[in-house]
């Protein structure tokens, strides 16, 4: 039988037990950035027309989808307020490679791939080793696994 001051103490710990529980990233869009500057404040566009990360300014922004995005230039800002899906890193801009293994890691603006004109971002020189060993495979399973992983 439960007394009164089990019941007490066992709603006394219950938001402790689910603070220490491992969470997944929860989202109602099927693409969540990295709030609240995507990407780490790297100029998506660039990694296109420069072919390497270029950090935005302050002075080119754009709000979209939840998050701001830093431009290097009013030119690169207006490309991407007319397709933003066009130049947006897949994953939310979350690791490739880890949404391949089914789950959220950070990035580096250093370890990128455009394939098949889509950026992919990794968290670090190694997983972009990896993600590059079968990008077809890693971008398959990472569809697969990126609903789940937002929850």
């Amino acid at each position: 039988m439960l007394t009164r001051r089990a019941a007490l103490g066992l709603f006394a710990t219950a938001p402790l037990a689910y603070a220490l529980t491992p969470q997944r990233a929860l989202a109602r869009e099927p693409e969540v950035f990295q709030n609240p500057i995507a990407i780490n404040g790297y100029d998506p566009v660039a990694y296109f027309t420069e072919q390497k990360p270029v950090e935005g300014s302050a002075a080119n922004l754009v709000d979209w989808n939840g998050a701001t995005w830093r431009f290097a230039s009013a030119q690169n800002a207006a490309k991407f307020q007319a397709n933003p899906e066009t130049y947006a890193p897949r994953f939310g801009g979350y690791c490739a490679y880890a949404a391949s293994k089914g789950y959220l890691a950070p990035t580096i603006p250093e370890a990128w791939t455009i394939h098949e004109d889509v950026l992919y971002l990794n968290a670090n020189l190694r997983a972009q080793e990896l993600w590059r060993q079968d990008i077809p495979g890693n971008i398959t399973k990472g569809l697969a696994n990126w609903p789940g992983i937002l929850g």
